[in-house]
């Protein structure tokens, strides 16, 4: 058990290389009262994130050498609240750690509807998350297969919605 009592949010993507991977960076850099972790739903585990991804980051001043790829499992499964980067991250979240789907919602989703009142789990808990019905307009499109230009297009889009996400966050404290 670590001594870190700060709310953890986890952020969560595909293979835990570029959208969860900058999230993650962004947020624990806006939101230093809560520890940010990341993982993937379909991981190759230990890999460092891809060159592209660390381009983005550094273009806002920001670098993560030590990050590794991770699977979620039970671990990431008890965070405060998991931000998935897509509708089909939370399907999976629902289908194999059932026990997080009432915090777990899409980074979108959270921007537009957490309430900026109350504590933590009273904000996630009014969402009714593990029955809501995700849409399309949820995703942050994986940047994957994209050039440098779509990987920093998506760490554009991403700070925007890590910056408000982290706005409507109550302090911890």
């Amino acid at each position: 058990m670590t001594a870190d009592a700060r709310p953890v949010i986890c952020f969560v993507c595909t293979g835990n290389a570029a959208r969860s991977v900058m999230a993650r960076r962004m947020f624990a850099e806006l939101a230093t009262g809560y520890r940010a972790t990341s993982a993937g739903t379909l991981v190759l585990e230990g890999h460092p994130m891809s060159s592209r991804t660390r381009s983005a980051l550094r273009d806002h001043g920001l670098t993560d050498p030590d990050h590794r790829s991770r699977q979620f499992g039970a671990e990431e499964a008890v965070a405060d609240l998991v931000v998935a980067m897509e509708p089909d991250h939370v399907s999976w979240v629902r289908r194999h750690h059932p026990e997080a789907a009432d915090r777990t919602a899409t980074l979108p989703r959270l921007v537009r509807d957490l309430p900026a009142a109350g504590t933590l789990a009273e904000s996630v808990a009014v969402l009714g998350l593990a029955t809501v019905e995700v849409e399309p307009w949820e995703e942050v499109v994986d940047p994957a297969s994209g050039d440098q230009a779509v990987f920093d297009d998506c760490a554009v889009e991403l700070h925007g919605l890590v910056e408000a996400l982290a706005a409507r966050l109550p302090d911890p404290s």
